[in-house]
């Protein structure tokens, strides 16, 4: 997924001694030797994290590619071939906060190995499934597997480097995950018109394997202090999780007023409450410090997941199975019109973080923002047949905002808080962030399955056999007889969508304009510093 791995702050005592020294620059030395070559397993190490963290984000776009002729060839139903994207984002939600907790227990590195094992293990398994629920089952643990590389990856480079080295590692790592969400739909694409879906695990798979060699000569660190895993809490978050993930799967096909789909829904809201109440009770050994919530204006930037990259990775999920469904585009061709979104992505964090430094945090995502509503509304004018050039219209800015807002918004969330919860808030940032994008997905596809359906009225199917040819569509699978009906409303769903998704960020735009104003940032609020810790 998205997720930002600098944002995972290593405790205070996994740092090196003399790093708070560091923070201070000294006086050039024009006689002082040249600067030191870099440590044993410096380039090891980085290289490690840097091909596991290539792995996540292809992990996510390159299943999305590969789905459409995946389900075809295996013969899978519409639930079945959602959940092969749904497993794997509910357990790389949930699990994260508990990963990074067991790594500071029994060893990061340690963590790292299993996850990236994990990770191209199971991706093999997928890509050899003779069926969709054996593949389903492989991708839940693959979900497990980049959960752990998520929470260890930064971690052990942060303990293995410091100063100009360890902005260094940082950057390659960065670059690693927006290399993934750039070039993941067009390698994807290919790989699929060349050698089939299966070739885009197998791909992953070999990531895998320089990475887990590399891997074995990261320095190996561990915090024995640590509280351990939050049982409790992470079996009501990964309960809840999987329960409303249930019930949009369900409402793709049976309606969102089916008990199928109110149980479960109702069942999620009930673990989430739970676990709230359980999180606030565990206090200093929670999985999540939810006091943090008490503070505007970090209140506000937890937001900034729903409405900055809910949206990117809805559309990279689902936009190229709608230009290859009713389009009739190649896959390849389908993922290469996604350039215009996902290059920014790669390109502006760094730019960003520039601009934000030489005017405002709050300027430039605010302004972010506003380019995603932009782009979410010229969303309406995008149509099946449409030419590069009016699809790249609305992708182009949506894009722009997502990258500007990928260069500022997670060091923005830490800074809402006191250096000491600095780590808390970057655990609770990731964590919201992929949790959003994995209801993105499932949300996004129950919600185009039933307005396209709605569409259907005049195309002589039961509403039961509406839904199904509906979310078969939202899938990639444009069944010939249906072709005109479902393009019509597949297209109208689409416009729908991207009016939501102008809502939520122009809601985004002013929480934050207004939460990150200079002297509303509750930081500086002694009583509300009192509140927070009480």
């Amino acid at each position: 997924m998205t997720a930002s791995p600098h944002l995972d702050t290593p405790h205070a005592d996994a740092l090196p001694p003399d790093a708070p020294h560091r923070a201070h620059p000294r006086p050039v030395d024009a006689t002082a030797p040249a600067a030191a070559p870099a440590p044993p397993g410096y380039w090891a190490t980085v290289s490690a994290v840097g091909c596991s963290a290539l792995m996540l984000p292809f992990s996510v776009t390159g299943a999305a590619v590969a789905l459409p002729s995946m389900t075809a060839h295996l013969g899978a139903s519409v639930s079945a071939a959602q959940w092969m994207l749904n497993a794997f984002n509910i357990t790389f939600a949930a699990l994260p906060l508990a990963a990074g907790g067991l790594a500071d227990r029994i060893g990061r590195r340690r963590v790292l190995l299993t996850g990236i094992a994990l990770v191209g293990a199971l991706s093999a398994l997928v890509a050899l499934a003779p069926s969709m629920a054996v593949a389903d089952a492989a991708r839940a643990v693959q979900g497990c597997g980049a959960a752990a590389v998520l929470a260890s990856g930064a971690a052990v480079l942060a303990n293995a480097t410091s100063g100009r080295r360890r902005r260094l590692a940082f950057g390659v790592l960065g670059t690693a995950f927006g290399t993934g969400l750039a070039i993941g739909p067009m390698a994807a694409g290919a790989l699929v018109e060349a050698a089939g879906w299966r070739s885009v695990f197998l791909l992953v798979a070999a990531l895998a394997v320089p990475a887990w060699l590399c891997a074995t000569r990261a320095p190996e660190s561990r915090d024995p202090g640590h509280p351990g895993v939050d049982l409790p809490g992470l079996g009501c978050f990964t309960a809840g999780l999987g329960a409303l993930s249930f019930a949009l799967v369900r409402a793709t096909t049976a309606g969102w007023t089916a008990p199928g789909t109110l149980l479960p829904l109702a069942g999620a809201l009930l673990l989430v409450a739970l676990f709230v109440v359980v999180e606030l009770r565990r206090a200093g050994r929670a999985m999540v410090d939810v006091r943090l919530f008490r503070r505007p204006a970090f209140l506000a930037l937890m937001c900034q997941p729903f409405t900055v990259t809910l949206g990117f990775v809805v559309l990279l999920v689902h936009l190229p199975a709608y230009l290859q469904g009713v389009g009739g585009r190649s896959v390849l061709t389908s993922a290469l019109l996604l350039l215009p979104m996902t290059a920014p992505v790669l390109l502006l964090p760094l730019p960003a973080a520039r601009i934000a430094a030489a005017c405002s945090v709050r300027t430039v995502l605010t302004a972010a923002s506003v380019l995603i509503v932009v782009g979410a509304l010229l969303l309406t004018t995008v149509r099946a047949d449409g030419s590069w050039a009016a699809l790249a219209v609305p992708l182009l800015p949506f894009g722009a905002g997502v990258g500007l807002a990928f260069g500022v918004m997670d060091d923005a969330a830490v800074g809402t808080v006191p250096p000491e919860q600095a780590g808390a808030a970057a655990g609770v940032f990731n964590t919201m962030r992929v949790t959003g994008e994995s209801v993105a997905v499932s949300g996004a596809a129950a919600l185009l399955s039933t307005l396209t359906a709605a569409r259907l009225d005049g195309a002589g199917l039961s509403p039961g056999d509406a839904a199904r040819v509906a979310a078969l569509a939202v899938q990639g699978r444009v069944p010939d007889a249906h072709h005109p009906a479902l393009t019509a409303g597949l297209t109208g769903a689409l416009h729908t969508l991207g009016v939501v998704l102008a809502v939520m960020s122009a809601v985004g735009a002013v929480l934050t304009h207004l939460a990150l104003a200079p002297g509303a940032a509750p930081g500086t609020d002694a009583e509300a510093e009192a509140e927070a810790d009480r």
